[in-house]
């Protein structure tokens, strides 16, 4: 019998992602990928994976899956846990953040996390639909890559993995925060904002509820135009995930993994590609907070 996940139910949204498909923006492809990604790579390693192996992100828990064969799994992102509904009868729990083991035709339910947005779900093999363009990611912005997750899509598995010692008990986890404080390097155009280094410094914005893989629109200071730029319009210029670029209203917008590749607002700086993956976790309402530094982002 082939090994494969069968979709029993979903929340608001579970996709396929890995590491992305950077190298493509040239021709309007983003990288997309896990948008929290340290949680994703966690729970490749969790379950015996290797970096490039594909799992589940799964926006505010709700989704399920049966598996057709004995298997790891492992879900990380927010502290919490797994159920699994046992093909023999019964319920169990399990602690996120650590390898656990299920059998043929038990049903992983991944619940709603207490804080956070997204949980990432490995399963041993890791997830082996077709690559697009060299990566097994959904892009919700150009469509490339699986479909988001429905009830009945079946998922292939690669063969099964040899689980490292990995101690005993869960990983520590820490809630995810509801108030941070990034560093943005500025640049290319901190000077169509007046002292753009000064209000995004001095500025606190929150997060606003309609945010997605895209970007997190922010709410708070507007960071208007400078008395000079009035008037003026940018062409279109490349963008890179973790840009901060601010539209007409003043109010900007973080790109995440699956942004446009070129944008004809100004980009006043870009989040550190270390402190990006926070943005993954913050709710609606979260405090957000940049710590300017004028030295251009690593790898951006």
């Amino acid at each position: 019998m082939s090994r494969e996940l069968e979709v029993t139910a979903v929340g608001p949204q579970a996709l396929v992602v890995d590491r992305g498909r950077p190298g493509w923006a040239h021709i309007g492809v983003p990288s997309a990928g896990a948008l929290d990604g340290p949680a994703h790579a966690l729970a490749q390693r969790l379950v015996g994976n290797g970096p490039d192996d594909a799992g589940l992100e799964v926006l505010l828990g709700g989704l399920a899956v049966r598996v057709s064969a004995a298997a790891t799994v492992a879900l990380t992102g927010p502290p919490g846990g797994l159920r699994i509904r046992r093909a023999a009868g019964g319920e169990r729990t399990a602690p996120s953040h650590q390898p656990v083991h299920v059998a043929a035709g038990d049903e992983v339910v991944v619940p709603s996390p207490t804080s956070g947005l997204r949980g990432y779900l490995a399963v041993g093999g890791g997830i082996a639909v077709d690559p697009v363009l060299g990566s097994r990611s959904a892009d919700t912005l150009s469509g490339l890559g699986p479909a988001p997750l429905e009830v009945g899509t079946r998922l292939p598995l690669g063969p099964p993995t040899t689980i490292p010692p990995v101690g005993t008990g869960a990983l520590g986890v820490s809630a995810a925060p509801d108030a941070v404080t990034v560093r943005v390097h500025l640049g290319p155009r901190p000077d169509w904002v007046d002292d753009a280094a000064g209000r995004l410094r001095a500025g606190t914005w929150t997060v606003a509820p309609t945010g997605d893989r895209v970007g997190v629109r922010l709410e708070g200071p507007a960071l208007e135009r400078a008395a000079d730029r009035r008037g003026e319009e940018l062409r279109s210029e490349g963008l890179v995930g973790g840009a901060v670029q601010v539209p007409p209203d003043g109010q900007p917008v973080v790109f995440l993994a699956d942004h446009p590749t070129t944008g004809g607002y100004p980009v006043v700086g870009v989040v550190d590609p270390g402190e990006l993956a926070v943005f993954a976790q913050l709710r609606p309402g979260s405090s957000v907070r940049f710590s300017p530094v004028a030295t251009p982002a690593p790898d951006a």
